[in-house]
Order: C-alpha cells, then sequence, then structure tokens
C-alpha cells in the first residue's frame, strides 16, 4: 500500500513537472492582450482536450506489453509515417521551448542588469554556451535540476499568490478585446501539454497501473488551476501593462526566479533532446550534443534579427504545430490501439471519428492561423 502510494505520487510529480515548465510565463501577457476571460476560456478548453489526450496515451500505454515513447507508439499503431510525424513534432515543440528560453533569459538578464533589452543577444549567446557547456558534461546527473525546477515554479506561485493577492485591481480583469481572441491560442497549449510525460508515468506505476487514470486526472486539474491562479494574480495586478515575461511586473526577484525556472527547464528538454537524438535517430554523443545544445543557440541568434519572433511568439509556433500534431496524432494511436493492443487495459476511454475530425480542424485552424499571424506582432 505504501509503495503503492508513493508511485502515484512519483507519476503525479512526473506529470505536473512536464506541464509546469517555464512556459506559463507567458500565458498573463497573452491573457493581457485578449482579456482575462478570453484566456481562462482557453485554459479550460485546451486543458480539457489534453486531458483527454493524455488519457488516450495512458489507455495506448496499458494495451501494449512493452515501453515506447510518443514516436514509438505511433509507429506501432499507425504506421512509420506516422512516427516520422510524431518525432518531428517532438523535436519542433522541444527547439521551440529551448529557443524561447535562451530568449527569456537572455531578456530578463539584460533588463535585471541594465534596464533594457539591448544587451539581450550577448546574453543570449554567453547563456546558450554555458548550457551546452554543463550537457556535454553530465546529461544524467542534470536531471536532479528537473525536481529543482518544479520546486522553483512552486516557490513562485506561492510567493506570487502570498504578496500580490492584495493588490489585485478588479477592472483589469474585466475586458475583452475582440481583435486579439485567437492571441492564446499557441502560448496556453504550450504551456498545457504534457502528453511525453504519460508513458513514463505509466512505467513508474508498475502494477500499480490501476491508477494511471487518476493520476492523469488529478495533474491536470492541478496544473489547469495553477495556471488559472498565476493568471488571475499577474494580469489583476498590471492589466495591460503585463509584459511578455510574467516576472518583470513583479520585481527583480521574481525574475531572478523566473530565470531559474528557465534554467532548469532548458536544461531538462537538453537532456531529453540529447536522449532522443541518441535512441531514435542513432546518433553518437557529440552529434547529439550539437543538435541538442548548439543548434538551438544558431536558430535563437538568427531569430534575434527578427523582431516578430519575441518570446511568446516562438511558444506559440512551437504550441501550435508540436502540441496539435501530438494531440491529433494521439487519437490515431489510440484508435489503432484499441484494435492492435496486446493486453487489456486497466481503463478504457471511448473514441469516435467525429472527435478525431472536430479536434483536428481545431487544430488545422489553429496552425494556419499561426502561419498567417508570424509577420503579424501581438
Amino acid at each position: 500500500m505504501e509503495n503503492s502510494r508513493k508511485n502515484f505520487f512519483a507519476a503525479c510529480f512526473v506529470l505536473i513537472g512536464t506541464c509546469i515548465g517555464a512556459g506559463f510565463l507567458g500565458i498573463p501577457y497573452v491573457a493581457s492582450k485578449s482579456g482575462f476571460i478570453v484566456a481562462v476560456l482557453y485554459i479550460l478548453f485546451f486543458g480539457g482536450i489534453l486531458l483527454l489526450v493524455n488519457l488516450y496515451l495512458g489507455e495506448t500505454t496499458l494495451r501494449t506489453k512493452r515501453f515506447h515513447q510518443l514516436t514509438g507508439y505511433a509507429k506501432k499503431y499507425v504506421g512509420r509515417r506516422a512516427g516520422k510525424l510524431m518525432n518531428f513534432a517532438f523535436i519542433f515543440g522541444m527547439y521551440s521551448a529551448i529557443v524561447a528560453y535562451i530568449t527569456g533569459v537572455s531578456e530578463s538578464f539584460s533588463y535585471l542588469i541594465f534596464g533594457n533589452m539591448n544587451f539581450s543577444l550577448i546574453f543570449g549567446i554567453v547563456f546558450g554556451i554555458f548550457l551546452s557547456f554543463l550537457l556535454w558534461h553530465g546529461t544524467k546527473t542534470l536531471k536532479k535540476y528537473e525536481k529543482l525546477g518544479v520546486l522553483a515554479v512552486l516557490v513562485l506561485f506561492s510567493s506570487i499568490f502570498i504578496i500580490f493577492i492584495g493588490k489585485i485591481n478588479y477592472s483589469n480583469l474585466n475586458y475583452i478585446n475582440f481583435s486579439n481572441v485567437l492571441v492564446p491560442f499557441g502560448v496556453i497549449l504550450f504551456a498545457l501539454i504534457s502528453s511525453s510525460a504519460v508513458p513514463i508515468a505509466s512505467m513508474i506505476l508498475k502494477k500499480d497501473k490501476v491508477l494511471l487514470k487518476k493520476a492523469i486526472i488529478m495533474s491536470s486539474i492541478f496544473s489547469v488551476l495553477i495556471y488559472l491562479l498565476f493568471t488571475f494574480i499577474v494580469v489583476g495586478f498590471s492589466g495591460i501593462r503585463t509584459p511578455e515575461i510574467a516576472t518583470f511586473a513583479l520585481g527583480s526577484i521574481f525574475v531572478l526566479l523566473g530565470i531559474f525556472t528557465m534554467f532548469t527547464s532548458h536544461l531538462s528538454l537538453g537532456n531529453a533532446l540529447i536522449e532522443n537524438f541518441e535512441v531514435d535517430s542513432s546518433m553518437k554523443k557529440k552529434r547529439s550534443w550539437i543538435f541538442a545544445s548548439i543548434v538551438p543557440v544558431l536558430i535563437y541568434v538568427f531569430l534575434s534579427f527578427f523582431d516578430f519572433f519575441s518570446f511568446t511568439k516562438i511558444l506559440s509556433i512551437g504550441g501550435v504545430i508540436s502540441g496539435g500534431l501530438i494531440a491529433v496524432l494521439a487519437l490515431f494511436i489510440v484508435k489503432g490501439a484499441k484494435i492492435k493492443g496486446e493486453r487489456k487495459p486497466e481503463y478504457s476511454v471511448p473514441i469516435s471519428w467525429l472527435l478525431i475530425i472536430v479536434v483536428s480542424l481545431i487544430f488545422a485552424l489553429g496552425i494556419v492561423r499561426e502561419v498567417l499571424s508570424i509577420f503579424t506582432p501581438i
């Protein structure tokens, strides 16, 4: 019983830690552009869809005897092309997140030290190289920073709530800007993605897989509530003046906490990307390291010459393309698993072609919207 409880909370920790990364720092900004109420609807809507997606992926793991990651499940139940598409979605999402974190950290340091963004590029290059050095010298041991990152996020949330709950201006929460109602789409989708953690959570539960459904539901609800509370506090306090990186509005200590959160998230994703290249692409260590740590820095330098590729714009593009593809592919994966599965699952969630078509259309429209708005500043 004690082991079951320990495994359950460990599975929840992995799911929550994957969901609540540094992407949450961009939500208050897009919420301030569209209106808090619009952002709430997006968080609840995508929270519901991605909860369903994670439940489907959980069911898929339970129908399969061997452990796989998302790419493996796509290849097994849908086909090689689906596997390649899932691998692209995973890598694209990782690159988007890492480049966004380099952008966020560089702007944070420039803001803290000089009070402006004029030195962001220099800080970004230095930070990227520093992270590359860390990733080269011990990707395995650096996994301890994942737990520190989650702890930093919880400290950040708790401190912000205690300090700013009495400073809310409720008039900042009442307006809606109809011309910007689509702005939060990609950023919020990006912040809520945690699908890659579902197979790991299933593996953690071992003989207690009957608890997987409960772990997915509880972690999803917890993450959604945290995002709602954080957005409520920051937008209520800052209103339309909310900056792209939310902590800028709250003071230096919170900017530093935001930097640490992005630092640990970057390390976690860098580790995962190196392992993905080594395992799924059969790359040697040096080449995997180059693609996982040096290439993102080069992408960051290139994008820094274009004003429209801001912190939230990068998150938005990554969310819509990577999150959209993963969500749609997950529906086809579970459809195939229900037919070709190797064992009876501990739970099963109904699925229909109508649901697949509706969800696919929603994300397809999101991708089209994001591509069309790439050169349109928020």
